[in-house]
């Protein structure tokens, strides 16, 4: 197992009805931005309720955060922030807004004519804006992480972002918020978890025992509620197991001590830029033939996840690794969700050569666990995924 320090400082408060404790998390006298999306919090119920909850609070409001937050839209909120005075922030939404609310927290703070600067030269945030979330939509784990994406029209990027200071000082997360998502949602939450869980998973073994058993437990527990989330989400034992996997995939614990890859994320996130297409769908778009291309670096820790959480008990090490990448795959097809580009545009034709050039202009020349995917690679591996 490698080095690794380790400290998640987001209060996580979990179950039904926890929305009641929310103006006891926030500080008295705090000036908060609520930030939400495009209003489905105002059909299901959940705005009234953090009004109501929030009576005693100066409160400004910052809606119509898209999918996917982009750069452009969100320099409003900054000039909010600033103009109006702004202590405290509150995300009452999915990862989308929970980003865009990181980024309003490091620019806030951010020195400078050019807030985009902190994630196109990669500023660490050790100090920003303080704020709390209310999930509404379980899938990125960003409740309880440090991390955030933005897209930029201008540019056609979508980057990441991260540091101490970016992490929620609390979380509430109600699993009956389930029960309003459309079927298209509920199957990218599971598949991104899922997702999250193979790029800090599928590298190479380092004898982190404890820490394969941990994220196998993941798997195994989105590949058993996964049915039974799409079929019945007022199910609520479904229901909470899937909401606590999503934050469990990614609150950072997984992969200490333990090399990531995270190659299928940085080219997912192209695909999303390039077309829009659903963050979730990008992974399972690229995951298969990442796992191909890359198959003898990766075959024994594959072959490990084929045993383990597909049961796949049969045939040769090499075998077994090929059977789990085709398992995998079949999952996201369960979900509904489809593998290869080609499903999703019929303008691919020069996708992957555009990918590999973006990587070379942005000096990102040794991609995944080893830092030897070089952009040549890249664009081999997104022609597989055509």
């Amino acid at each position: 197992m490698q080095n690794f320090e380790f400290k998640n400082p987001t209060k996580i408060i979990f179950g039904k009805d926890q929305l009641d404790k929310l103006a006891t998390e926030i500080p008295a006298g705090a000036k908060i931005l609520m930030t939400f999306g495009g209003g489905s919090i105002k059909k299901t119920g959940i705005y009234d309720k953090v009004k109501l909850a929030l009576k005693d609070f100066e409160l400004v409001e910052y809606g119509g955060i898209p999918a996917n937050p982009v750069y452009e839209g969100l320099l409003d909120a900054v000039k909010i922030i600033k103009e109006q005075n702004i202590t405290y922030m509150l995300a009452v939404g999915g990862g989308s807004v929970i980003d865009a609310t990181k980024f309003l927290a490091s620019a806030a703070y951010f020195d400078g004519d050019h807030p985009w600067d902190i994630l196109a030269k990669r500023k660490r945030t050790d100090k920003g804006l303080p704020f709390g979330t209310v999930l509404t939509i379980p899938a990125t784990g960003s409740e309880s992480n440090s991390g955030a994406v933005i897209s930029n029209k201008a540019t056609g990027e979508k980057l990441g972002m991260g540091g101490p200071g970016l992490f929620p000082q609390f979380s509430i997360l109600d699993p009956t918020v389930i029960t309003t998502l459309p079927e298209r949602q509920l199957a990218n939450g599971i598949t991104d978890a899922f997702t999250h869980v193979l790029e800090q998973y599928l590298t190479y073994p380092v004898g982190a025992i404890l820490q394969d058993r941990f994220a196998e437990s993941i798997m195994q527990t989105l590949v058993e509620v996964a049915p039974k989330v799409m079929k019945d989400p007022t199910d609520y034992e479904a229901a909470s197991n899937f909401m606590w996997s999503c934050t469990m995939a990614l609150n950072g614990l997984i992969q200490k001590g333990v090399p990531s890859d995270w190659a299928v994320h940085a080219m997912g996130h192209e695909l999303t830029a390039m077309y829009g297409i659903d963050h979730a769908r990008t992974l399972a778009i690229v995951a298969g033939s990442h796992y191909r291309y890359n198959f003898e670096n990766k075959k024994e820790k594959l072959a490990q996840y084929g045993e383990r959480i597909w049961g796949i008990q049969d045939g040769s090490l090499e075998e077994k690794a090929q059977q789990a990448i085709e398992k995998t795959e079949a999952f996201f097809h369960s979900l509904g969700i489809a593998t290869k580009l080609s499903e999703y545009t019929e303008d691919y034709s020069n996708t992957a050569a555009e990918i590999a050039k973006r990587f070379t202009d942005r000096g990102w020349l040794g991609l995944g666990e080893r830092q030897d995917l070089k952009p040549a690679d890249v664009e081999k591996i997104v022609e597989m995924a055509y």
